[in-house]
């Protein structure tokens, strides 16, 4: 009886979540006259995606088994079903063989139908699976799909995006190995710097250098120097060289996270 009520709940969750997910990240695609609702990232990983129905479900199909092994093991969802798993399959659903992406991943309200159905079955899926397994199969499926996902997630994935972004062009294949070295040695992966580098360099191919790609190359720049300095890159590096780390430097950190006075 327990079991069916996870599951009856799971699949009312799973729509809801799945209904707002669907629209929001095609609204994405219509900013910003319209307001869309997602994380950058999520925008940046459907892009690369290219609108092929394949790359849609394997890129979600590889972060669902890490989901997957978090959900058994730790009892909890990890972001990428709402960010990677769900959009992403959504789109493969709509997109089939040979639609347009504007009449699917960019319609709010055919994303938003096919979210509801994939976010039920993921969630449902999940939720059951993990009421079901046994502990001693939960840490024996921890163990065996936590480093596989890993591996998947970092180096492999990380290496595909490179690629892509080397098949996509000059110059989305120098953005993107720039910034995606640089997002690899402060945030520890490079897919984000990747995905960035391909916008920047994708919106220079189409539009030049106008009032909006330069925004955009600032933007990442102040995001990069933030999320350093924030995540401590800066003393790190400073480190590394063999070099003392000056005061003002360590007061300065201390003071904005709430170390100091």
């Amino acid at each position: 009886m327990e079991f069916f009520e996870i599951l009856l709940k799971s699949l009312i969750i799973g729509g809801v979540v799945g209904f707002g997910v669907g629209a929001g990240a095609a609204r994405m695609f219509h900013a910003p006259k319209i307001q869309g609702m997602g994380a950058f990232r999520t925008l940046g990983e459907l892009n690369a995606c290219n609108g092929d129905a394949i790359s849609h479900f394997s890129f979600g199909l590889g972060f669902f088994f890490n989901a997957w092994a978090s959900s058994v093991g730790a009892g909890a969802f990890t972001q990428d079903v709402d960010h990677r798993i769900i959009p992403n399959w959504a789109a493969a659903l709509l997109i089939g063989k040979g639609k347009n992406v504007e009449d699917t991943l960019h319609n709010p309200k055919k994303m938003a139908i096919a979210g509801t159905f994939v976010g039920m079955v993921v969630v449902a899926f999940l939720n059951s699976t993990a009421a079901a397994i046994p502990e001693s199969m939960q840490a024996i499926a921890v163990k065996v799909l936590v480093p596989a996902a890993n591996l998947l997630i970092n180096p492999v994935m990380p290496i595909i995006f490179w690629l892509a972004a080397i098949d996509a062009g000059r110059r989305s294949g120098i953005w993107g190995t720039i910034f995606g070295g640089l997002a690899h040695l402060i945030m520890g992966n490079a897919v984000p710097g990747v995905v960035l580098g391909i916008l920047i360099g994708k919106g220079v191919d189409d539009s030049g250098w106008n009032r909006i790609t330069k925004t955009l190359l600032t933007s990442v720049i102040i995001l990069f120097l933030l999320s350093a300095f924030f995540r401590g890159f800066d003393m790190n590096l400073i480190q590394s060289l063999h070099l003392e780390v000056p005061t003002w430097l360590k007061n300065l950190h201390n003071i904005i996270s709430g170390g100091g006075k």
